[in-house]
């Protein structure tokens, strides 16, 4: 489903992304893990055109995205949760939701399937998001990525600040994303036993680059926790 090959990023002289490489397949849980500051945000920012990569290529579905504006990726298919959460805190929890559906008609209804998903955000419909708990804020950016139905889902730190019941959640509706077998998802993490619980294969960076690979299976076998500790 995603395809990176060799990317390099810089900010001013800085070169931030280092000849990074991996694929993230459908049906399956890519978990990206680092240390504070090593370029995993910034990796993720550059899979959606919010950054621009220097040189190298991103393919998503077979087709070469990396020349492709932030819209066009998500309109391909491609949904981000980003860092923060970075929900309309001023909008209702639909509008928020609608934000997710703003390139399809006007028409287009909520997918029921979020409300199953996330039970909380349909009995919080009329709440304005800035009004939510930060675990139901995070549930809700990441109902609204999903809103259009994407093919690829990207996840930043989606545990950060929350609760460990919504945690819980959140890791089982990714379970059962992954599990459907037609989506791939990317998950950036600091919490490692809840990335080494999801994680069909895993990447770790250091540096800019990407310094470990291989199956979750094997992640505490080789040592992972050792090399993302703090």
């Amino acid at each position: 489903m995603l395809t990176v090959r060799n990317i390099h990023q810089y900010y001013g002289g800085s070169h931030i992304l280092r000849d990074v490489s991996f694929e993230a397949r459908p049906g399956e849980v890519t978990v990206l893990l680092g240390r504070n500051g090593v370029g995993k945000t910034t990796l993720l920012k550059s899979l959606m055109g919010l950054v621009p990569i220097k040189s190298g290529s991103i393919e998503f579905d077979g087709r070469p995205v990396h020349g492709k504006t932030p819209y066009e990726r998500a309109r391909a298919g491609m949904g981000f949760v980003p860092q923060g959460r970075e929900i309309f805190a001023r909008l209702t929890v639909e509008e928020n939701l609608r934000m997710g559906l703003a390139y399809r008609s006007a028409s287009t209804p909520i997918p029921p399937a979020l409300f199953e998903l996330f039970p909380v955000l349909k009995q919080m419909l009329h709440r304005r998001g800035g009004d939510l708990s930060g675990g139901q804020q995070q549930q809700l950016a990441i109902a609204r990525a999903l809103a259009p139905g994407p093919k690829l889902l990207i996840l930043d730190e989606p545990t950060e600040g929350i609760q460990p019941s919504i945690i819980k959640d959140i890791g089982r509706v990714i379970r059962m994303l992954a599990g459907r077998g037609d989506m791939a998802i990317v998950l950036c993490e600091q919490y490692y036993d809840f990335a080494q619980e999801l994680a069909d294969h895993y990447l770790v960076m250091e540096r800019g680059e990407v310094i470990a690979r291989g199956e979750g299976k094997d992640m505490e076998a080789r040592g992972v926790r050792q090399l993302v500790a703090i």
